[in-house]
């Protein structure tokens, strides 16, 4: 009887080390994804969002031409031996708009957002290489089953799912704030464009929430998002 005891507890602990590591890995898989999309797609779109910063910043160009200006006006008067009394003050450089602000203030946000992102994603990456290799331990079989079963207890009770999901999230704010303080630039600049910035933004907007109610009715929709 014991020793058929012993082969019931082996062949359970077996069998559960087989089903928990088919479910870890797919989990793994997903997740690990997950975070690997987050870190391409932030820093791909971090390099972007500071380009754009850098068009919105105020031109030095009035600046420099004055200074020029200024420096010929001298070389022509002291090559004629005009004697220089007036004094010529140095031009002060252009000063942010109210709308330069605004747009500036969007922009650095969904910047933040999205450094936000993948700094989680890196976390999120370690989180999960930990995991792969401590769930199990050293010991028995029946000890390293126990070991796992006390990590993916503790990783439920932690929600590291839902934490791992509020990435991509955090990408989705930062594209939205991207489109607006984009649309609201060019529309100082250029109205026409911007009705097409406008409506691309929205469409993508319209999309995703479409695609997002779509999975929420069906289950068995292919436009799941995690």
């Amino acid at each position: 009887m014991e020793k058929g005891a012993k082969d019931e507890r082996s062949r359970f602990w077996t069998v559960y080390q087989k089903v928990a590591s088919q479910h870890d890995d797919q989990f793994l898989e997903q997740y690990g994804g997950d975070m690997d999309i987050v870190l391409i797609f932030s820093g791909l779109f971090s390099a972007v969002n500071t380009a754009f910063i850098a068009t919105m910043e105020p031109s030095d160009a009035t600046t420099t031409d004055a200074l020029l200006t200024q420096i010929i006006t001298l070389m022509v008067m002291n090559s004629h031996g005009t004697p220089i009394t007036d004094t010529y003050p140095l031009p002060v450089p252009p000063a942010y708009s109210n709308g330069q602000i605004w747009f500036q203030t969007l922009a650095y946000a969904s910047l933040s957002f999205s450094l936000l992102a993948a700094f989680g994603a890196v976390l999120g990456k370690q989180w999960l290489r930990i995991y792969k290799l401590k769930r199990f331990g050293c010991g028995s079989l029946e000890e390293q089953g126990k070991n796992r079963q006390s990590k993916f207890d503790s990783l439920k009770a932690w929600h590291l799912d839902a934490v791992l999901q509020t990435f991509p999230v955090l990408l989705e704010i930062s594209l939205l704030l991207f489109g607006i303080s984009l649309s609201a630039y060019v529309w100082t600049q250029q109205r026409t464009i911007t009705s097409i910035i406008i409506a691309t933004t929205v469409l993508g907007c319209l999309f995703h929430w479409c695609t997002l109610f779509a999975s929420l009715l069906s289950p068995d929709c292919p436009f799941q998002t995690p």
